[in-house]
Protein backbone atom coordinates (compact mmCIF):
# COMPACT_ATOMS: atom_id res chain seq x y z
CA UNK A 1 0.00 0.00 0.00
CA UNK A 2 1.37 3.35 -0.97
CA UNK A 3 1.73 6.12 1.99
CA UNK A 4 -0.83 8.25 0.10
CA UNK A 5 -3.24 5.39 0.37
CA UNK A 6 -2.49 4.93 4.35
CA UNK A 7 -3.14 8.50 4.65
CA UNK A 8 -6.42 8.16 3.14
CA UNK A 9 -7.28 5.10 5.28
CA UNK A 10 -6.12 6.76 8.15
CA UNK A 11 -7.24 10.18 7.64
CA UNK A 12 -11.16 8.20 7.96
CA UNK A 13 -10.45 6.07 10.88
CA UNK A 14 -9.13 9.87 12.27
CA UNK A 15 -12.09 11.27 11.92
CA UNK A 16 -14.30 8.17 13.22
CA UNK A 17 -11.72 7.99 16.64
CA UNK A 18 -12.28 12.12 16.25
CA UNK A 19 -8.44 12.18 17.12
CA UNK A 20 -7.37 15.66 15.90
CA UNK A 21 -3.94 15.69 16.25
CA UNK A 22 -3.49 12.65 14.02
CA UNK A 23 -5.78 14.29 11.34
CA UNK A 24 -4.38 17.59 11.65
CA UNK A 25 -1.13 16.47 10.73
CA UNK A 26 -2.15 13.59 7.80
CA UNK A 27 -4.20 16.58 6.48
CA UNK A 28 -1.01 18.75 6.47
CA UNK A 29 1.32 15.74 4.75
CA UNK A 30 -1.55 14.88 2.00
CA UNK A 31 -1.35 18.82 1.21
CA UNK A 32 2.59 19.20 0.97
CA UNK A 33 2.08 15.60 -1.26
CA UNK A 34 -0.47 17.17 -3.69
CA UNK A 35 1.39 20.55 -3.79
CA UNK A 36 4.39 18.59 -5.10
CA UNK A 37 2.35 17.13 -7.16
CA UNK A 38 1.39 20.27 -9.19
CA UNK A 39 4.39 21.50 -9.28
CA UNK A 40 6.03 18.59 -10.98
CA UNK A 41 2.29 17.86 -12.96
CA UNK A 42 2.57 13.72 -12.77
CA UNK A 43 2.12 11.26 -9.53
CA UNK A 44 4.96 11.28 -7.18
CA UNK A 45 6.97 8.04 -6.52
CA UNK A 46 7.24 6.06 -3.44
CA UNK A 47 10.60 7.79 -3.00
CA UNK A 48 9.31 11.43 -3.35
CA UNK A 49 6.35 10.71 -0.91
CA UNK A 50 9.17 9.26 1.56
CA UNK A 51 11.17 13.10 0.85
CA UNK A 52 8.27 15.00 2.18
CA UNK A 53 7.41 12.86 4.88
CA UNK A 54 11.33 13.30 6.15
CA UNK A 55 11.21 16.94 5.39
CA UNK A 56 7.75 17.11 7.42
CA UNK A 57 9.40 15.54 10.31
CA UNK A 58 12.62 17.42 10.51
CA UNK A 59 10.28 20.79 10.46
CA UNK A 60 8.51 19.24 13.50
CA UNK A 61 12.07 18.34 15.36
CA UNK A 62 13.51 21.78 14.49
CA UNK A 63 10.31 23.48 16.05
CA UNK A 64 10.60 20.86 18.98
CA UNK A 65 14.19 22.12 18.95
CA UNK A 66 13.03 26.01 19.26
CA UNK A 67 9.83 25.24 21.93
CA UNK A 68 12.34 23.59 24.37
CA UNK A 69 14.50 26.32 24.48
CA UNK A 70 11.56 28.53 24.89
CA UNK A 71 10.24 26.37 27.50
CA UNK A 72 7.11 26.23 25.65
CA UNK A 73 5.75 22.68 27.62
CA UNK A 74 2.43 23.54 26.25
CA UNK A 75 3.50 23.20 22.20
CA UNK A 76 6.30 20.34 22.85
CA UNK A 77 3.92 17.65 24.17
CA UNK A 78 1.68 18.81 20.73
CA UNK A 79 4.68 18.41 18.49
CA UNK A 80 5.93 15.45 19.97
CA UNK A 81 2.84 13.84 18.95
CA UNK A 82 2.60 15.55 15.70
CA UNK A 83 6.31 13.42 15.38
CA UNK A 84 4.87 10.22 16.39
CA UNK A 85 2.26 10.37 14.08
CA UNK A 86 4.78 11.72 11.52
CA UNK A 87 7.30 8.31 12.32
CA UNK A 88 4.52 5.99 11.84
CA UNK A 89 4.76 6.51 8.12
CA UNK A 90 7.91 6.28 7.36
CA UNK A 91 10.26 2.98 7.23
CA UNK A 92 12.14 1.57 10.40
CA UNK A 93 14.86 3.88 11.34
CA UNK A 94 18.47 2.03 11.18
CA UNK A 95 20.10 2.35 13.99
CA UNK A 96 23.26 4.08 14.76
CA UNK A 97 25.30 1.06 14.79
CA UNK A 98 23.61 0.55 11.39
CA UNK A 99 24.47 3.82 9.91
CA UNK A 100 28.05 3.53 11.48
CA UNK A 101 28.48 0.45 9.08
CA UNK A 102 26.81 1.55 6.02
CA UNK A 103 28.97 4.63 6.22
CA UNK A 104 32.11 2.84 6.81
CA UNK A 105 31.38 0.47 3.55
CA UNK A 106 30.81 3.86 1.47
CA UNK A 107 33.98 4.99 2.43
CA UNK A 108 36.20 2.37 1.69
CA UNK A 109 34.58 1.83 -1.76
CA UNK A 110 35.20 5.12 -2.41
CA UNK A 111 38.63 5.43 -0.95
CA UNK A 112 37.96 8.72 1.08
CA UNK A 113 40.57 9.93 3.13
CA UNK A 114 39.88 12.87 4.03
CA UNK A 115 37.01 15.56 5.27
CA UNK A 116 37.79 17.16 2.29
CA UNK A 117 35.65 14.15 0.38
CA UNK A 118 32.88 14.43 2.69
CA UNK A 119 30.50 16.23 0.24
CA UNK A 120 30.98 12.84 -1.88
CA UNK A 121 30.68 10.15 0.49
CA UNK A 122 27.76 12.16 2.02
CA UNK A 123 26.21 11.46 -1.28
CA UNK A 124 26.77 8.13 -2.05
CA UNK A 125 25.38 7.32 1.55
CA UNK A 126 22.39 9.39 2.05
CA UNK A 127 20.01 7.41 -1.13
CA UNK A 128 21.30 4.21 0.60
CA UNK A 129 19.31 5.07 4.11
CA UNK A 130 16.80 7.77 2.52
CA UNK A 131 13.66 7.90 4.95
CA UNK A 132 15.19 5.79 7.22
CA UNK A 133 18.18 8.09 9.04
CA UNK A 134 18.14 11.92 9.86
CA UNK A 135 20.84 13.66 7.88
CA UNK A 136 22.20 15.02 10.57
CA UNK A 137 23.19 11.41 12.52
CA UNK A 138 24.24 10.62 9.17
CA UNK A 139 26.62 13.76 8.85
CA UNK A 140 28.03 13.55 12.64
CA UNK A 141 29.07 9.41 12.04
CA UNK A 142 30.63 10.50 8.91
CA UNK A 143 32.77 13.58 10.19
CA UNK A 144 33.88 11.36 13.04
CA UNK A 145 35.21 8.75 10.93
CA UNK A 146 36.93 10.32 8.48
CA UNK A 147 39.96 11.80 9.80
CA UNK A 148 41.13 15.32 9.36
Amino acid sequence: MSVIERLNQDMKQAMKDKAATKLSVIRMVKAAIKNEEINKGSQLSEDEELSILTRELKQRRESLHEFEKANREDLVSKIHEEIEVLTSYLPAQLSEDEVRQIAREVIAQLGATSKKEMGKVMGAIMPKVKGKADGTLVQKIVSEILPS
